[in-house]
């Protein structure tokens, strides 16, 4: 049974993507925490910076690791991949802001609740329009 759903593609795929996107995640928050928390950085200028690294760190291991991505990168994939990010981002920063500024939660709190959201609509829209 258990060798049966590690079999499964769409296990072996949300596994992977669990991988890449924890260890992302580590990234992400890591450099937030210290440009937020230590260097004092606005939380908004410092999630932008953070997530853009962790965005490309997780594309590259995402197409070689996670997705069945067989062709060979295009123009057009490097920017529906581009847009996506920009959405993931822009959709970050406006939980972090609701977070922090309406809802006066704690940066580092709230960094992981948007995380975690948008962790969600990366795996969606990657598979959707990356995998085809």
């Amino acid at each position: 049974m258990i060798k049966k759903i590690w079999q499964n593609k769409l296990f072996q795929q949300i596994f992977r993507f669990g991988i890449v996107g924890g260890t992302a995640f580590i990234i992400d928050y890591g450099i937030f925490a210290l440009l937020n928390q230590i260097l004092g950085i606005h939380y908004i200028i410092a999630g932008t910076i953070s997530f853009s690294i962790s965005v490309i760190y997780n594309y590259i291991l995402s197409i070689k690791w996670v997705f069945d991505v067989t062709k060979k990168q295009t123009t057009k994939d490097f920017i529906i991949f581009i847009v996506l990010s920009v959405i993931g981002l822009i959709l970050n920063n406006i939980i972090m802001y609701i977070s922090v500024d309406l809802m006066h939660i704690h940066e580092l709190i709230a960094k992981i609740i948007a995380t975690a959201i948008v962790m969600v609509y990366n795996f969606i829209t990657r598979k959707i329009f990356i995998e085809k």
